[in-house]
Parts: C-alpha cells; structure tokens; sequence
C-alpha cells in the first residue's frame, strides 16, 4: 500500500487538473484556479510522502510528468487563452482574432521544461529554470484578482499586451539556464535552510497582506532569492 500511496496522490493531482481545465473552458475560471493551487497541493505532497516512506519508481516519475502536463502545461495556457478572449472588444474586429491562441506557447514550453526536467542530471536537488507548478500559479492567480479586483488592476490584466508579455516572460522562465533552489528539506536547521526558510516566512506575510495579488510577487521572490546562489556559482 505504502508504495503506492504517492501514486495515488499523483492521480489526485491529475484529476484536479482535468477538473480545472473543465471549469476553465465553461467560463468559471475562479473555480478553476481553485482546483489548479489543490494541484499544487497534490504535486508538492506526493514527493514528501515517497521520500518519507522512501520509496521510488520509475513509473511514478513518469506519471507526475504526465500528471504535470495536464495541470501544469495545458491548464495554464487554457487560462491565458481565456483571458485573451475576454477582450472582444479590442480584438474580435481586427485581424488579431489568432492572438488569444497564443497563451498556449505556455503550454509548449511546459512541455519542454518537464522533458528537460527528467533528463537534467543537475535538478535532482535544485531546479534549472522556473518550475510548471510555480508558472502555472501565477497564471492561476489573474483570475483570483480579477474576481476581487481590490487593487483595481481588472484594465491592466486584461490588457492584451500585458497577458502576452506575461506569455512570454513565463515561457522563457521555463526553460532559461537558471539555477533555483527547491524547496526540499533534508533538516530543520536554519543554517541549511536559511533562504528556504526566508522565502516560506516572506511568502507567508505577502500572501496574508495581498491574498490572491501576492501569488506573482511570492514567485518573483523566489527566483530573485536564488539569485544569490546562482551568482555565487
């Protein structure tokens, strides 16, 4: 049973991610991106419980690729292409019909960034560019703002411009030759885990000050909090 159970937990975090994609595609993005961060919960806890019960395959790898892709690759292209649409307005008599087709590039690049993933020897204890569940989170986090636009950014989000920009700026974070830390503890000990611990502490006051506008702020101050490491080097 025990052998099994991270498995299991893997499926979860598939089925969340189908779940996500079909209230994505009805229109219900909020509940969608709900579905996406119990993914999240899911990816993070099948992974600590194999290495609390030590236990490891390679069909299970393989399986939280594939489950990965699903709510890590195609749900956040789903997002990006749903948000795209929202603007008819500035598209729908134009020639730009095509664009909202291009929040997908993230889907792609998520594609690449796990197959990279599971052929880089040098990420068994870091990652080398942005994760597909940290990605995806921020993309998940427009339409939480969006839904309780306290901060009146509901103009700037939809912007066109802005959401390709993002497209692109996470695309490129994917698969970029950028050493992060991962957030995997083998102690407690604060000086092992000094900037894991910082970034947990920090990411904790962000996220009680700003609720859903602090999910892209938490994962600027991951990648800038690895830049200290990755200068050292």
């Amino acid at each position: 049973m025990k052998r099994h159970l991270p498995n299991a937990i893997t499926c979860l975090n598939l089925l969340c991610g189908c779940l996500a994609l079909n209230f994505i595609f009805d229109g219900r993005l909020e509940l969608g991106a709900w579905f996406v961060a119990a993914a999240a919960v899911a990816d993070f806890a099948d992974g600590l419980v194999a290495r609390a019960l030590r236990v490891s395959s390679a069909i299970g790898k393989d399986l939280d690729s594939l489950a990965d892709m699903v709510s890590f690759g195609v749900v956040p292209g789903a997002i990006m292409f749903k948000l795209l649409t929202a603007d008819q307005g500035g598209l729908a008599d134009s020639t730009l019909q095509w664009l909202p087709y291009a929040g997908f590039t993230v889907s792609i690049f998520s594609a690449l960034r796990l197959a990279k993933f599971n052929n880089d020897t040098r990420q068994t204890t870091s990652f080398i560019g942005l994760p597909t569940p940290a990605c995806t989170l921020v993309v998940a986090s427009l339409p939480l703002i969006l839904a309780n636009d306290q901060f009146s950014l509901g103009g700037f989000i939809l912007n066109p411009l802005v959401l390709l920009g993002l497209t692109v700026l996470l695309s490129g974070l994917l698969v970029a030759e950028l050493p992060l830390f991962a957030l995997k503890f083998k102690n407690l000990r604060w000086a092992d885990n000094r900037r894991r611990f910082m970034f947990l502490l920090l990411a904790a006051g962000l996220l009680l000050a700003l609720q859903a506008a602090a999910v892209p702020l938490v994962v600027l101050l991951y990648v800038l909090l690895s830049v200290p490491k990755t200068a050292a080097r």
